[in-house]
């Protein structure tokens, strides 16, 4: 049967077949050739797009912008100065609000719950822009980006997750390779791995997909073999020295660096979401060295990170042609 998308939200990854996916990942590159070679057709003209940010962002937001107005929409962005929500407004009330405004919102905030309760209440399509548990954009982006570069499909890709697996890059890596039918290995501390319900969610995609999942403490299990090594911040600008001085103990065996690469023996690319922590020319890297001594990058070395095993701006541009594929997908004539 074809796959039809049209009027569905985009909350997490569970939510949607393989099939669903690959159809998104086909959208995407159709998009990306379309907009390099000048034919790019607007399927939203009419179409209005509310992007509320919680949190802030560059990627996400520009990904939003740029793709809605590509495709001939409008954009208006609500950024946590700009709205009532959760001050004055509840979310419920919000979405009620939006969806008479807006053919469809996308939220970037802390808990799930919220882009959850955001799409209960509303009659237009919800996009989930990143949450403490799930970053599903991110994902597609992700996807395009190691099937562009190995010329392979989803289910010949092995790639590795290394650090901070307790957070919503280490769930949706986990969940989506699941779900692609991929070889996916998360690596760090037992104490900082998904959840036992994320596992078991993956474990069972993996299992209807043919996909392969591996979570371990050891780097040498993990890396052998991956083409993509995956990483993503450590702590948090806002969270307490202590907190700082005890993760970076705990996580700093699990750092990429040329080490790390060398292990995988397939000369692996490197991948980060991004913003990443690799030199001391932001404010926030020159307190992460003041703090911590640590001046050549925290989760990813500065050689690594300025080496042509670098993808991360390609895995970035990506984030438009995916985001415009779920808004076309969505809410698209």
């Amino acid at each position: 049967m074809p796959v039809n998308l049209r009027n569905r939200d985009f909350l997490k990854e569970l939510d949607f077949s393989t099939k669903e996916m690959n159809f998104l990942l086909d959208l995407s590159r159709d998009l990306k050739r379309a907009k390099y070679t000048g034919n790019e057709r607007p399927r939203m003209q009419g179409k209005n797009v509310a992007p509320i940010f919680q949190k802030t962002s560059t990627r996400t937001r520009c990904a939003f912008e740029v793709g809605a107005y590509d495709q001939g929409a409008g954009v208006t962005y609500l950024d946590p100065s700009g709205s009532q929500l959760g001050h004055k407004e509840s979310i419920a009330d919000t979405a009620r609000v939006l969806s008479g405004f807006y053919d469809g919102i996308e939220y970037r905030g802390s808990a799930h719950e919220n882009v959850e309760e955001l799409a209960e209440y509303s009659n237009v399509p919800v996009w989930n822009g990143l949450t403490d548990e799930w970053h599903p954009t991110q994902m597609l982006a992700d996807f395009l980006t190691m099937t562009e570069t190995a010329h392979k499909p989803a289910n010949q890709i092995s790639y590795a997750y290394m650090g901070d697996a307790r957070s919503n890059m280490g769930n949706s890596l986990l969940v989506m390779g699941a779900i692609m039918g991929s070889d996916v290995r998360i690596c760090g501390p037992r104490d900082l791995w998904p959840s036992q319900e994320v596992q078991d969610a993956a474990q069972e995609r993996a299992e209807m997909s043919g996909g392969k999942i591996t979570l371990t403490e050891d780097p040498d299990e993990a890396l052998p073999g991956a083409q993509f090594l995956h990483t993503d911040v450590w702590v948090s600008m806002g969270e307490p020295k202590e907190v700082w001085d005890e993760r970076i103990k705990l996580l700093k065996p699990y750092q990429v660096n040329q080490a790390a690469l060398d292990k995988t023996g397939e000369s692996a690319f490197f991948m980060h979401c991004l913003p990443a922590f690799h030199d001391t020319n932001t404010k926030v890297g020159q307190d992460i060295a003041a703090k911590t001594g640590m001046d050549n990058g925290l989760e990813v070395t500065n050689d690594v990170f300025e080496s042509d095993r670098n993808i991360a701006f390609a895995q970035a541009e990506n984030r438009l042609h995916t985001i415009k594929a779920i808004m076309v997908a969505t809410i698209g004539d």
